[in-house]
Formats: structure tokens, C-alpha cells, sequence
């Protein structure tokens, strides 16, 4: 198998290595990731400016630009033959309910989904970091049910809890919860007496019961949500059609 791995925490992010580590064992791997931290930067294309791609000691490709841009510009011209899989991780920090949206690490697989090839984002639901790798694991064993069953081309949002491989309950189909509003935005004073904002952090879990990626973590499940792009909102199209009619 010929596998393109991504990120958004940037080509040096210890989950990127472990899960180039890891994979390398299984299959062809090129690795076309962010030359800094891109969190946040969701399905952003860099189309104001030329992009530059360069090569680290370790033989990744780093770019300057987005998580997007990295896979586009790899499926799109700089690979020689198309990726069999898309695998964007291993984010540090959680990806489930409402942070899908803003997410680089999905970015980067929804990507791949969008240029036809079966695509993974995988996180681990932790900032610590403790157990990278369970979640390394975890992509290898999609990986070889991959290369056994082969997959449509689909897009999976994984995350799996901070925990050893072995205490790992199995894995869960779940859908996306919902986030509590965020909180308010951050002023405070730059060294030069300007106002300058960060913005508040992700609001606590709301919709978060079972079947939701928040209750399957929570639980000591890896979650996989299936995820797709259509964002029409069919419930209301028939009294938006009696709206625009009146």
C-alpha cells in the first residue's frame, strides 16, 4: 500500500513521527505536512501566494502553507502515483462534535476523501500525550483491515482515549456530539500597549450522550464517525421554499 500522511501540528509534531514510525512497518509512506503548527486552520487553500515545498533530515516534506494545501499539493502534482489511503494525525488533543469544523487534522483527510481516496484523521483525546502509542496502534490495525478488505472512499474521524492499547474497550461507530457555546474571547495588553484578543477556549460538551464520539471516549472506546461534506440542510428547504415564496 502507498499511504500520504498529514497533520496540522506541523512535519515535526511527535504524534506525526510516531505515526510515520508506526505505519512505515506496513506500507509506502510520503509524508507532506505543515512546515509549523496549522491547528485551527480547517479547509483553508493558500491561493494568494506560491507555495514552497522542502525536504527535513528525516526525509518529510514540509510545506508553508495549510494542512489542505499539503495534501492537495501532493495528490494534485508531487506524488508520482496516487495514495492507496490519507491518514492526518496524530493530532494531540481531542477532534470530535463541533471541532470537526475547525479542525486542520480533518481538513487535511477531508481532502483526500474530496480527491477520491479513502482518508483517516486520527487524534488522541488527550493533551498529555501519555500513550501516543495506542493511537499509532490503532491506525496500523486500520491500516491492515485496509489492505485486507479494501474501503470505499470514505472519511473517518477517529479519536481514541489516552490510555495503554490494552485497556482499550474496542471500537464504537458513533456520530458527532455537540459543544456549549465557546467562551468569550481573551483581552489583554501586547508588550507595546496595544489590545490584542485570544480567542476563549472550546465550551464543554453538551450533546455527549451515548452513540456520540464524547460518550464513546468517555467510555474508553475509540470513536469512528463517518463524515461527509453535503451540508444542505434537507429538513428545511420546504419552509424555506414557503418563505421565499410569500
Amino acid at each position: 500500500m502507498r499511504i500520504l500522511l498529514s497533520n496540522d501540528d506541523g512535519y515535526f509534531a511527535p504524534g506525526h513521527e510516531q505515526l510515520a514510525a508506526a505505519v512505515a512497518h506496513r506500507a509506502e509512506i510520503t509524508v507532506v505536512a505543515p512546515e509549523r503548527d496549522r491547528s485551527g486552520a480547517s479547509n483553508s487553500l493558500t491561493l494568494d501566494r506560491p507555495l514552497s515545498v522542502r525536504r527535513a533530515p528525516n526525509g518529510f516534506l514540509f510545506v508553508n502553507g495549510t494542512p489542505t494545501d499539503c495534501v492537495h499539493l501532493a495528490v494534485t502534482g508531487l506524488l508520482d502515483k496516487l495514495p492507496d489511503m490519507v491518514i492526518s494525525g496524530i493530532n494531540l488533543g481531542a477532534n470530535m462534535g463541533d471541532d470537526t469544523i475547525y479542525s486542520g487534522t480533518v481538513a487535511a483527510a477531508t481532502e483526500g476523501y474530496l480527491l477520491g481516496i479513502p482518508s483517516i484523521a486520527i487524534s488522541l483525546a488527550s493533551k498529555t500525550a501519555a500513550h501516543l502509542e495506542t493511537a499509532a496502534q490503532v491506525a496500523v490495525e486500520l491500516v491492515e483491515r485496509h489492505a485486507r478488505l479494501g474501503a470505499p472512499p470514505w472519511l473517518l474521524n477517529v479519536n481514541v482515549p489516552d490510555i495503554p492499547r490494552a485497556d482499550l474497550k474496542g471500537l464504537q461507530i458513533t456520530r458527532l456530539g455537540r459543544r456549549h457555546r465557546a467562551e468569550d474571547v481573551i483581552r489583554t495588553q501586547s508588550p507595546r500597549g496595544e489590545t490584542v484578543y485570544w480567542v476563549g477556549a472550546a465550551g464543554a460538551a453538551a450533546d455527549a450522550g451515548d452513540g456520540t464520539d464524547f460518550h464513546a471516549v468517555e467510555q474508553g472506546f475509540v470513536s469512528v464517525t463517518p463524515l461527509q461534506i453535503d451540508l444542505t440542510n434537507r429538513d428545511q428547504m420546504t419552509d424555506l421554499r414557503a418563505w421565499l415564496e410569500r
